[in-house]
């Protein structure tokens, strides 16, 4: 039956498996981004390429675990997968429970740190100057995206901000972000209940050994 060993570990290496590719898909998005210039923040790309590292060895040692058998090993598994579990599980919810006010400050606090740089390439990417009325950045020009935005120089044309514009990606990031956080944390859980459920299953193709004594030893 699927509760039986075997099925145990089958699913634990398939789960296993897939975080492997998971995390090989983040260290490929990581590295993309940074070739082809669509992300040049640094620490966001560490980060990302941090998360496949970490994703793969924990797998690695589900892996060997879940092959082997070996109870060390899937123990120090299911303590880290649920630990990662219960951080992962959190920052999902958080990211599903954040309002439109709250998009709003996190946006503008992230405006504020942000180089020039990255602000220019977001105003030549969604055609707006500055972020609103609100938060003025004098170092800033809006030159550019103006020339596209008033062609022929009209008068009284300006750019609008560009907060408006990127309400609607900053609220998809969210909710795309904690739907996958929080589909990701159910299969962790998933595998630290299999982990645990496989740790105390005995291999039936390795029975206990049985000491057999002599007839002549039984006292009748």
């Amino acid at each position: 039956m699927c509760g039986g060993f075997h099925c145990s570990k089958n699913a634990l290496i398939a789960l296993n498996i897939l975080y492997v590719m998971v995390g090989f898909l983040l260290i490929g998005v990581g590295v993309y981004g940074r070739a082809s210039s669509i992300v040049t923040n640094l620490p966001i790309i560490g980060g990302i390429l941090a998360c496949g590292v970490i994703l793969i060895l924990i797998s690695i040692l589900g892996l060997v675990g879940a092959v082997k058998h070996h109870q060390v090993m899937l123990f120090f598994y299911m303590i880290i997968l649920f630990m990662l579990f219960l951080i992962q599980f959190s920052i999902a919810c958080s990211c599903l429970a954040v309002n439109q006010s709250q998009q709003r400050q996190f946006a503008e606090q992230g405006w504020s740190l942000a180089p020039i740089e990255i602000k220019q390439q977001v105003q030549e990417e969604f055609l707006c100057c500055g972020f609103n009325s609100t938060v003025t950045d004098d170092h800033l020009s809006c030159t550019a995206v103006e020339a596209i935005c008033c062609p022929g120089g009209l008068s009284g044309c300006s750019c609008p901000p560009c907060m408006p514009k990127l309400e609607s990606t900053i609220d998809y990031a969210f909710r795309l972000s904690g739907g996958i956080g929080l589909f990701f944390s159910f299969t962790e859980i998933i595998a630290v209940f299999l982990t645990r459920r496989y740790r105390n299953q005995q291999d039936p193709d390795h029975l206990p050994a049985r000491a057999i004594f002599p007839q002549s030893n039984y006292v009748y």
